[in-house]
């Protein structure tokens, strides 16, 4: 697997996705957000994240969209891909990164690569994540567990399919997952 990041907001590429293939696609084609993507070893493109500087705070990059093509999910991509851009967004100069994620499996998937659950959710119930940890006032006393719980436990009241739901009742008193070991 190939892992590459395209370019820098404002003047990310366009990146043209098959919507059957990829969630999001009609969100890759802006050119004002950075991109990141994965590649099988014979060029097919099987992920991608699109990423901007926040509006109020240029020490924070959002990644805006992860998406994985629906036959690889769960084999790993999306966060080796997220891992890519954290890394060379700190290099940058960005002190932290920034998702929202609508589903718990995104939510696990991003644990893994070191982002933690801030406490907060979007307008549109997605729960925010932040890398390093968040310094925050209101969940400074959370437990790193209980700070995962607390996320999981968001998704708990929502209408999932009976996928989310199995994965939510298999975590139901779960640890944090580890950080991948080759972020270490």
């Amino acid at each position: 697997m190939e892992y590459d990041l395209l370019g820098w907001p404002p003047d990310g590429p366009k990146l043209r996705l098959d919507h059957e293939r990829f969630s999001y696609a009609g969100k890759f084609v802006m050119t004002n957000t950075g991109k990141a993507v994965a590649r099988t070893d014979d060029g097919r493109l099987v992920a991608a994240v699109a990423f901007n500087e926040d509006r109020t705070d240029a020490d924070t990059l959002w990644l805006r969209y992860v998406t994985v093509d629906r036959d690889r999910r769960g084999e790993g991509i999306g966060p080796a891909l997220c891992r890519l851009v954290r890394d060379r967004a700190l290099e940058r100069g960005y002190e932290r990164l920034r998702i929202a994620v609508n589903n718990p499996f995104a939510y696990e998937a991003l644990y893994r690569t070191g982002f933690v659950y801030t406490g907060e959710t979007t307008g549109i119930a997605e729960l925010i994540l932040e890398y390093p940890m968040p310094d925050d006032p209101d969940t400074a006393t959370w437990t790193d567990r209980e700070r995962y719980l607390a996320g999981l436990a968001e998704y708990r009241d929502r209408d999932l399919s009976e996928a989310e739901e199995r994965f939510l009742a298999e975590r139901r008193d779960g640890e944090p997952p580890g950080v991948d070991p080759s972020d270490e």
